[in-house]
C-alpha cells in the first residue's frame, strides 16, 4: 500500500490547505470561498470549470508600515550642550566709587537714605477717616478731616522732595559744552535704533547643532536709551539714562551715576573704558527692521550645515550682525549693550573720551612732598 500526503484538511468550516509556499486556511461554501495564505489573502468562486480568483488588497496599515518615513521626533536638547550662562554684572554699588565723586556720592547716598513722611501722614490721615465714617461722625467733620489730610500729605511731600534732593549745576566753557552735545548726538543715535538689549549673561557652546551652530549663548531683555533726570536729582542740564538690568547708568557732563535700590555709585569718564565691536547673532525672535541679515541657519543643524531633518519645527533663522558696546571700569562696572543696527557705537566712545580729556585729573599740578 502506498503512503500519500494529504493536501488539505477540514476543521468544521475552516479548511487548511499545504502548499509549497506554506499554510493557508480558507473558510466559504461550494463554488465561494475566502482565504489567507503566504501569498496574502484572496476569494476563489465558481464552478463547473469556470473560475475567479482574485487577490484582495491588505490592510492600510499593515501597506503603509513598511514605507512610511521615519517620523520626526520632538527635540529634546541633552545635557551638557553648552556652559551653564554666567552672569554678566557689575560689582555692588558700594565700591563703584570714583575718588573724584566721594563727596556728591555722600551726599546722594545720604539724601537717598532719608525716610519718605508723605506715605506715612497719607495713611495716617485715612485710618482716621476711615474711623469717622464707621463712628458716623458728623459730615462736615469728616469733610474736615479729607482736607487736614490732604494738605499734610502734600506738605509732607513737598518737605520729603527739599530734604532728598541734590541739586547739581554745570557752567560750561565753549568745548566743553561741544563735548557734551556731541555725547547728546551719539546717544541720540544709539536711541534711533529699532532694537536694543541689554546682555545679561552668557556661556559657551560644546555642541552647536543643538544651537544653530552658535559658539555662544547669551541671555538679554530689552532696554532703553532716553534723555533722563535720576531720582531726586535736579540739574540744569539734559542727562542720559541707560537700563542695565538691576541698574540704571545716568551720563552727565564729568561723570556717570549708577543707580540701584542700594545706593548711589560713579565712574569719571577717565576710568571709563568703552569696547565697540560688531558680533553675529542667531535672532530667533522677529528682526528688527534696520538690522542687516548677513546669513540663514537652522534651529538643528547638522555636520555639513544643513538643517537635521530628525527634528519636526526645525525652521530656518537668520543670523544679523549686531553692535556690541562693553562698559567697565576698574572700580567694578561691567555692562554689556547690544544694538539692532552697527556704527553708532564709536559715536559714543569718542565723544565719552573727548570729555575724559576735558576734565582735569585728579592730583595734576600738585607738587610731592618733599
Amino acid at each position: 500500500m502506498g503512503f500519500y500526503l494529504r493536501k488539505s484538511i477540514s476543521v468544521g468550516p475552516l479548511r487548511f490547505n499545504l502548499s509549497k509556499s506554506g499554510i493557508g486556511v480558507s473558510a466559504g461554501v461550494t463554488g465561494l470561498r475566502f482565504g489567507v495564505g503566504p501569498r496574502g489573502n484572496y476569494v476563489h468562486m465558481g464552478r463547473g470549470g469556470l473560475y475567479y480568483r482574485a487577490t484582495l488588497p491588505p490592510s492600510s496599515s499593515s501597506r503603509n508600515s513598511p514605507t512610511r518615513p521615519p517620523s520626526p521626533i520632538k527635540p529634546e536638547i541633552p545635557p551638557g550642550t553648552h556652559a551653564p550662562l554666567e552672569d554678566i554684572e557689575s560689582a555692588d554699588i558700594s565700591q563703584i566709587v570714583d575718588s573724584s565723586s566721594r563727596e556728591l556720592l555722600d551726599e546722594l547716598n545720604r539724601k537717598r537714605a532719608k525716610t519718605r513722611l508723605w506715605p506715612i501722614v497719607a495713611i495716617a490721615s485715612a485710618v482716621i477717616l476711615g474711623a469717622g465714617i464707621s463712628s458716623n461722625w458728623p459730615a462736615w467733620l469728616l469733610v474736615l478731616l479729607a482736607l487736614a489730610g490732604a494738605a499734610g500729605t502734600y506738605a509732607a511731600h513737598t518737605r520729603d522732595t527739599l530734604e532728598k534732593t541734590v541739586v547739581l549745576f554745570y557752567d560750561f566753557d565753549p568745548d566743553m559744552e561741544a563735548a557734551y552735545a556731541q555725547l547728546h548726538t551719539a546717544a541720540s543715535q544709539l536711541a534711533s535704533c529699532a532694537a536694543a538689549w541689554h546682555v545679561e549673561a552668557s556661556g559657551k557652546v560644546h555642541d552647536r547643532k543643538y544651537h544653530a551652530g552658535a559658539s555662544d549663548l547669551i541671555r538679554r531683555k530689552s532696554t532703553s536709551i532716553r534723555k533722563a533726570e535720576p531720582p531726586y536729582v535736579k540739574t540744569n542740564i539734559e542727562t542720559i539714562a541707560v537700563g542695565v538690568g538691576r541698574q540704571t547708568l545716568h551720563f552727565f557732563p564729568d561723570r556717570i551715576l549708577v543707580y540701584d535700590q542700594k545706593g548711589v555709585g560713579a565712574v569719571g569718564y577717565q576710568e571709563l573704558r568703552i569696547d565697540v565691536g560688531a558680533t553675529r547673532f542667531i535672532e530667533n525672535e522677529s528682526v528688527p527692521r534696520d538690522a542687516e541679515v548677513v546669513d540663514r541657519t537652522w534651529k538643528y543643524v547638522n555636520k555639513s550645515g544643513g538643517p537635521d531633518k530628525r527634528f519636526k519645527d526645525n525652521k530656518e533663522l537668520p543670523v544679523c550682525r549686531y553692535e556690541e558696546i562693553t562698559l567697565s571700569s576698574q572700580t567694578g562696572l561691567n555692562e554689556v549693550l547690544q544694538l539692532s543696527r552697527c556704527g553708532f557705537g564709536s559715536g559714543l566712545a569718542q565723544a565719552i573720551f573727548l570729555l575724559g580729556k576735558k576734565m582735569p585729573r585728579e592730583g595734576a599740578g600738585v607738587a610731592p612732598a618733599a
